[in-house]
């Protein structure tokens, strides 16, 4: 686990402000660690600001030896390239990260534990976050839909829309309306953030509802359970939220979706129904006809990061009009009504 006290650089060359570097906008939003700087040389000169809606003044830098001179002790990868393989034109940077000390987060599915072991000194360390860890898991029983608390899974329209950022907003809000709310998340950056969880897409098919449902059981005791939403039943190379589904035994739902999106991101030739059919689709998966539970869509974020205010008024009144459900921005607007569908559903 990553000691919070530790000051971070970010790796974000050639990505920062694109959907690739989500990770790293995500730790930036909502990580623990101070942010000695974020390294990009495509944008070296720049403050993070000036190319992310994060309101932060952090210094965007060329080299690694300049996020070293000020302050930065762990290099973390923050953006993953199609597919999760390491670039071999990042190799150099890391050999440079290890030899100088510094220890590693690493999101890609390419582990960096085996390649520099044997380098490492006393106190340095690599994190490969996705790597299960523990026994492997059971296959999944449906032993959750017995639990008595609620269970809110938030599942999307696409992959990279803001499923994670609306689960942690929708975890604070909860818990400053008093309510015992934990976040259980299941992809590297959720891990990343919060020091726990699992790397869903790192766990063989067959465990994976396991994973889930032993998460969520093991997180019992908790009233609200917020869980980090996967991918889509939307996407065709997506096969993540029929295990969250299966192992959760969500109660409730949230669907997430970024104004405007008429297409999947990198699918252009994949058409996203209109909302209320998704929303229909996302029930009755999850009720499975009737033999497991029967988790209602509460509420709908939307992401409108794209858009002006006035456009991004425009947009939540216009879905929330069409689905007959709240409709927030939880990073523009806080997760408030999100937590209060949920309660109140």
């Amino acid at each position: 686990m990553l000691d919070p006290a530790l000051p971070i650089a970010i790796f974000t060359e050639a990505t920062l402000g694109t959907i690739n570097a989500k990770m790293a906008e995500g730790i930036l939003r909502y990580g623990r660690n101070p942010v000695a700087a974020v390294i990009d040389s495509t944008q070296a000169g720049k403050r993070l600001r000036d190319l992310t809606s994060i309101d932060r003044d952090l210094p965007i830098v060329a080299s690694l030896p300049e996020a070293q001179a000020l302050g930065a002790q762990v290099l973390v990868l923050g953006t993953a390239p199609s597919g999760g393989r390491l670039p071999q034109d990042w190799v150099a940077v890391l050999d440079q990260a290890i030899e100088a000390g510094m220890s590693l987060v690493n999101g890609m599915h390419d582990q960096l534990q085996p390649r520099y072991s044997a380098r490492l000194r006393d106190g340095q360390w690599v994190w490969d976050l996705r790597v299960p860890q523990g026994d492997a898991p059971p296959i999944g029983m449906a032993r959750a839909a017995a639990l008595g608390n609620t269970r809110v899974l938030m599942v999307g329209t696409d992959m990279a829309i803001g499923k994670m950022t609306a689960g942690l907003e929708l975890t604070r809000s909860l818990q400053d309306m008093g309510r015992d709310a934990a976040f259980l998340a299941t992809g590297q950056t959720g891990i990343a953030i919060t020091g726990r969880g699992i790397p869903l897409d790192a766990i063989r098919v067959d465990h994976a509802s396991g994973a889930v449902e032993r998460m969520v059981l093991e997180a019992a005791s908790h009233d609200v359970l917020v869980i980090e939403g996967q991918g889509s039943l939307l996407h065709p190379g997506s096969t993540a939220t029929l295990p969250l589904m299966r192992g959760s035994c969500a109660t409730h739902m949230i669907l997430c979706h970024r104004a405007g999106m008429q297409t999947l991101d990198e699918l252009d030739r994949v058409r996203i129904p209109p909302l209320r059919e998704v929303i229909a689709l996302n029930e009755a998966v999850a009720r499975a006809a009737g033999a497991l539970t029967p988790a209602r869509v509460v509420a709908v974020a939307l992401n409108t990061a794209r858009m002006t205010k006035a456009e991004a008024e425009a947009a939540l009144s216009a879905v929330s009009d069409d689905v007959g459900l709240p409709a927030v921005d939880p990073v523009r607007q806080g997760a408030g009504m999100l937590a209060k569908a949920v309660m109140h559903a």
